[in-house]
């Protein structure tokens, strides 16, 4: 099945994204984490795709077996700044062979070494490519608070639109911790005839480093409220846990009843995290 198709009929969807191992001595426990959370049946789950495309074949293969042995959809990152035309079409024909119809089509981070391809720029150039395959429902990102990269706001919902025009059938946000930023935003962008789905993406902060990682890659805002928590809670990894689930958890409710239905988890192959999320929405879900 498509994502497309169990988006915008206004009934509540929630996925969680996993990442495949950097090395395959890992493959083991992430494979197992994944399958874990693919046993609680969310909406669909999302396997990301690492730089230059060095964990493709863990992509497809985590993908698949998720559909596989649990009948969830999956949807399989594709980076392509890092990655030539080639090797694009190998993974795209890998995932059609195994049954992966959903794709979330990305430019990617340039790598430390500044080392890129040239066959592709944009994530734009990526799905318009892959619709001209067919068969796929394509995702892309989008950036409530602008893309690190991007000259201004405006600039980036252009980049946006491009996308779209391009041929996305759904947008996926980058965190956020202030549901505020997400509705002005989505303003913003239906203002400009972007009616896509958008999906939003929430991820529940269980320990100060990844705080100070995203902070430090994305320069997410953090409103004083969620600053209150880490403070109070940062130095205790339990505490800490609890409290970043329950504001995650808090986000996400806020988001439904303000007709955000859905709703995608980084819930960085941490299965107890997701299923705490899923116990906590449980009724909401089945509105």
């Amino acid at each position: 099945m498509k994502i497309r198709d169990i988006l915008g009929k206004g009934k509540p969807t929630l996925s969680f994204e996993v990442f495949p191992p950097k090395t395959e001595d890992k493959y083991e426990s992430v494979e197992k984490a994944a399958m874990e959370i693919a046993a609680k049946k969310p909406s669909f789950m999302s396997v990301t795709y690492g730089a230059g495309g060095g964990t493709s074949r863990y992509t497809v293969e985590i993908a698949a077996e998720i559909q596989e042995r649990y009948g969830v959809i999956a949807l399989a990152h594709l980076t392509c700044v890092s990655s030539t035309r080639e090797k694009v079409h190998q993974v795209l024909k890998e995932l059609k062979l195994r049954g992966v119809e959903n794709v979330l089509a990305l430019r990617g981070d340039i790598p430390q070494d500044g080392k890129v391809e040239k066959d592709y720029h944009y994530a734009s150039e990526l799905i318009r490519e892959i619709k001209e395959i067919g068969d796929f429902c394509i995702g892309a990102a989008c950036y409530p608070e602008g893309h690190v990269e991007s000259e201004n706001k405006t600039k980036d919902i252009q980049h946006l639109q491009e996308k779209v025009e391009a041929g996305c059938d759904f947008v996926t946000t980058q965190m956020f911790f202030d549901n505020n930023i997400l509705y002005n935003y989505l303003y913003r962008i239906r203002e400009k005839g972007i009616t896509v789905p958008v999906i939003a993406g929430i991820m529940p902060v269980t320990n100060v480093s990844q705080i100070r990682r995203i902070c430090q890659m994305s320069g997410t805002y953090l409103p004083s409220r969620f600053k209150a928590i880490v403070d109070r809670f940062g130095e205790n990894p339990a505490a800490m846990k609890q409290a970043g689930i329950a504001y995650a958890t808090e986000q996400i409710i806020d988001l439904i009843a303000n007709g955000v239905n859905g709703i995608h988890v980084y819930s960085m192959n941490k299965p107890d995290v997701a299923e705490k999320i899923q116990e906590n929405l449980s009724e909401i879900l089945n509105l």
